[in-house]
């Protein structure tokens, strides 16, 4: 598939964002599960930016997750994220959900203009509640190593529908976005940070690897669990470069104002213990994780801006993006490279 950076699929990603969350719905969860499922349980809504998601609780004690949607454009999404899950079942290396199927045997259902899929809770805490220990940082780099290897066998539906969050459409953020950012310092980098995407990354992702990504293994995805690291929430998942995963876990810890990538060595030495960068993707890796920083500053604050009553959670990654990106903006191209491979070339937490 071809890097998805037309007009076109813009302007479509960036409509599915600007609907109200799908809480607004009316919540037929209870019906659905037992239609589809049969199965009853109590219900509780867990926050979501697009689709319902609430948690289910069984008589017997099992805790499953419920997504459902009544809007046309979620049927694509959900049949991603159902079979992106299911490819994963069994592997090792790393904990994912678990995806039920219907009472036909479907991964997912479509009836009456509602779609949903029922999946296991992973039990564990987030990565953004642990201690984000080089231990701790150095194994979720192993584990999404292992994830991708697993996630480049699986084949799946719809991995090049419309997402805001895919590469494709962040050479245009900047232009559509900056109006939303709340004052000159922060979209002074996000403009710098953005320029060089544009100007030296973009022109050569299309050189490294490419397949199917998660695409958001934030610190809200990435869970701590008795099974090792785990991973939630593949609905942003989509084909794209497979360093974009990395970049995007390792921008999500920096913090240390005191090392060259802010703590992120860690993750990277985990990462690359496994999977070793080529060349290309050592060089374009702090250009990708700046650039990520910037697109979710830049469509945080304009959907906070749509959505004022969700603003604290659309935001509630927002703060560490704009401190981590004020580490990396010192570092320019060679010695952002040279960070990265003493990271890779370390291999110890």
């Amino acid at each position: 598939m071809a890097l998805q950076n037309t007009e076109a699929y813009f302007r479509a990603a960036a409509a599915i964002l600007a609907m109200q969350p799908g809480s607004s719905e009316p919540d037929m969860s209870a019906a659905l599960l037992k239609r589809h499922y049969g199965l009853t349980g109590s219900i509780a809504t867990l926050s979501s930016e697009v689709e319902r998601t609430v948690e289910v609780n069984l008589s017997e004690g099992r805790r499953l997750i419920l997504k459902t949607s009544t809007r046309p454009e979620a049927v694509d999404s959900f049949r991603f994220q159902a079979a992106a899950i299911a490819g994963l079942q069994g592997a090792a290396g790393f904990a994912a959900p678990e995806v039920l199927r219907t009472n036909t045997g479907a991964l997912m259902f479509e009836q009456e203009g509602v779609c949903g899929y029922l999946q296991t809770r992973i039990e564990g805490i987030p990565l953004h509640q642990a201690m984000p220990t080089p231990d701790l940082l150095f194994r979720t780099g192993i584990a999404l190593a292992r994830l991708h290897l697993t996630l480049d066998l699986v084949s799946v539906p719809a991995a090049d529908r419309p997402v805001l969050w895919h590469i494709g459409c962040w050479s245009r953020l900047t232009t559509e976005l900056e109006q939303y950012l709340p004052c000159r310092k922060i979209a002074d980098g996000v403009r710098v940070a953005m320029g060089e995407y544009v100007e030296f990354v973009e022109p050569q992702i299309s050189n490294v690897a490419w397949q199917v990504t998660h695409n958001d293994p934030s610190p809200f995805n990435v869970m701590v669990t008795g099974q090792g690291m785990g991973f939630i929430d593949f609905g942003d998942g989509c084909w794209g470069p497979r360093i974009q995963d990395l970049a995007i876990a390792a921008s999500h810890v920096v913090k240390d104002p005191t090392l060259p990538l802010g703590g992120a060595e860690h993750l990277i030495a985990g990462y690359a213990s496994v999977t070793t960068l080529s060349a290309l993707e050592a060089r374009l890796l702090v250009g990708l994780m700046r650039a990520r920083q910037s697109a979710l500053i830049l469509v945080n604050y304009w959907r906070s801006h749509l959505f004022p009553a969700d603003a604290q959670y659309i935001k509630k990654n927002v703060a560490r993006a704009e401190h981590g990106l004020s580490i990396l903006t010192p570092l320019g191209v060679t010695s952002g490279e040279a960070a990265v491979r003493a990271a890779m070339s370390s291999f110890q937490p």
